[in-house]
């Protein structure tokens, strides 16, 4: 297993953290958590708000088509993601193995990207532990901006189905030693972090965007 932060992530960026852009280097679980809290609100029934799906959706003033390439390629998961790391591709062309922290140090998560240029969409297939079922879907779309809101750059949805997984680990035998977390325990909390995450890859989109450097970064290239 390669190690954490192998790859050059954000390397074409300041040093310091850009504002907005929440990683698990920078903002430890501990720090986060009152963040994620914050978005979720006692005043509305949660479950009759989300149910069985995740979805979230913003603008972020970048060209579509090349965000559309960043997100196809799972390395970006790298740097726009709270806490993926480490992306390492396998044996199988184009099954991707990485670090997700949020779960322990030595959780692996397992990725495929199926992209289609024409619709530009790009689904995440993965899973904790194990690559033979990639259960955890996550599916995006990006979409002009010039067509829906009628202005320059791109709407990003992204939505995430209650997959029965969730509830209960299929393979707990697959588990690293110790780690009592399971990915689903914190469903509740999917939305705000998705919104997070959304807002990383906003806010990194939009930075390179602005200073004319290419959204997929050299490293990935």
């Amino acid at each position: 297993m390669t190690a954490v932060g192998r790859l050059p992530a954000l390397s074409d960026l300041p040093a310091d953290p850009l504002p907005n852009v929440l990683r698990f280097e920078t903002t430890p679980p501990d720090d986060a958590r009152p963040i994620l809290m914050e978005r979720v609100h006692s005043v509305y029934p949660h479950e009759q708000i989300y149910g069985p799906f995740c979805p979230v959706q913003d603008y972020i003033a970048a060209p579509p088509r090349a965000v559309f390439e960043y997100l196809a390629d799972p390395r970006s998961l790298e740097e726009w993601t709270y806490s993926l790391r480490g992306f390492t591709e396998t044996e199988e062309p184009g099954l991707w193995v990485a670090l997700d922290l949020v779960g322990s140090d030595d959780t692996k998560i397992f990725t495929r990207a199926v992209a289609h240029p024409d619709a530009m969409t790009v689904d995440y297939h993965c899973a904790w532990d194990q690559s033979e079922h990639l259960w955890m879907i996550y599916l995006m779309r990006v979409v002009d901006a010039q067509v829906v809101l009628d202005k320059p750059g791109c709407v990003v949805t992204w939505s995430n189905c209650k997959h029965p997984f969730y509830d209960e680990n299929p393979w707990p035998e697959l588990a690293p030693e110790g780690r009592e977390l399971w990915v689903g325990d914190g469903w509740e909390l999917f939305p705000a972090g998705h919104a997070l995450e959304l807002r990383n890859l906003k806010t990194i989109c939009e930075y390179r965007a602005a200073h004319g450097i290419s959204i997929k970064p050299d490293w990935m290239k």
